[in-house]
């Protein structure tokens, strides 16, 4: 049996990396592509090539085929335009990992694009809510004791509020790339306008590869992932903070999200690399997560403190509600983990 022929752009760190050792020992024949600032692992083909730089791009890839492109690293429209070009007539199918930020709502004005309706967000309605009971005559709302207007008393640990309705997780057609407009025109060259835009660089790529696409074409919208070695940082703010006892800083009714592990990204970009189904797929365990269930998880007595408007909160905290569902990806076969399953353990890996 011919061995499956995979490029992976990227794929140098993180669960990259995870995917890259998978697709090894299951066989398939890999061919690595990035700038080269890491070796690849061994017996994978390493083609080093800047994907910014189309021409340089095509000439590294002179003469090669491939089966599936698993794209790990494609954050903008124009990274997306070169990969169209460069891979068409070059690949039978082509998966971009692209994330659960594509659900976040546009900050519009942010960047050139056209007022149109957020992201769909369906909330289920919520139970009518008993009507408070009246303070006290003899206890003023400043005094001691005193039942504070909003519920809990002030400085109350935002964990011990009572939460809210959750929303229904949002399925893929909450967002169609194919109906998003794309700005070509836009620095998307520039790093930190790329970081700053960072969701939206994500539904423009989506955007450029779904509208009549070259080949067949995945987007795998990637939970928020939680591994030791992240390299982005946001799981370390946490073990930082609780082992200094620094408070975690969060929005006043955190909501939830959805959540995946490294290992299981991985493993689900490889059992995507070898199905047959297109169009945007969501992989999260199962468990949804708010800020404050991380915390608990980290340390035994989180100290938290409530953000000031304007002032940035905790990685994982979130003010809106964005967490997906995953009945698609199981439909299609794959059954995901419960965060409940991986979550004590990764302190482990630090």
């Amino acid at each position: 049996m011919t061995p499956l022929r995979v490029a992976v752009i990227g794929g140098s760190r993180y669960f990259g990396r995870l995917l890259v050792d998978r697709l090894r020992t299951s066989g398939a024949h890999v061919t690595l592509v990035n700038r080269g600032s890491t070796p690849a692992p061994p017996g994978v083909d390493h083609v080093r090539a800047d994907r910014d730089d189309e021409e340089a791009l095509r000439a590294a890839l002179a003469g090669r085929t491939f089966d599936v492109v698993l794209d790990q690293v494609c954050s903008t429209p124009t990274q997306a335009a070169v990969a169209r070009r460069v891979f068409a007539g070059r690949t039978a199918r082509y998966v971009m990992t692209s994330t659960i930020e594509v659900y976040a709502p546009p900050a519009l004005g942010s960047v050139r694009e056209p007022v149109r309706e957020p992201v769909r967000e369906p909330v289920r309605e919520p139970a009518p809510e008993p009507a408070p009971e009246p303070a006290p005559e003899s206890a003023p709302e400043s005094a001691p004791g005193a039942p504070h207007p909003t519920g809990p008393r002030p400085g109350q640990p935002p964990a011990l509020r009572a939460p809210g309705p959750r929303p229904v997780p949002l399925p893929e057609d909450a967002f169609d790339p194919t109906t998003w407009p794309v700005d070509l025109t836009l620095p998307w060259h520039d790093p930190t306008f790329r970081d700053a835009h960072y969701a939206e660089g994500k539904r423009q790529a989506e955007a450029v590869f779904a509208t009549d696409p070259p080949f067949p074409f995945v987007a795998v919208r990637s939970a928020h992932v939680l591994g030791g070695a992240d390299f982005t940082g946001r799981l370390a703010h946490y073990v930082d903070r609780a082992r200094a006892g620094t408070p975690i800083l969060v929005h006043r009714d955190p909501r939830p999200s959805s959540f995946t592990h490294p290992r299981e990204i991985a493993d689900f970009l490889h059992f995507t690399a070898l199905a047959d189904f297109t169009g945007p797929v969501n992989a999260r365990s199962h468990g949804e997560l708010t800020v404050t269930d991380l915390g608990a998880h980290l340390t035994p007595a989180p100290v938290y403190r409530e953000v000031s408007p304007g002032e940035d909160a905790s990685p994982y905290s979130f003010a809106h509600y964005y967490g997906m569902s995953n009945t698609r990806a199981e439909s299609l076969g794959y059954h995901f983990s419960h965060t409940a399953d991986w979550l004590p353990t990764i302190l482990d890996e630090f």
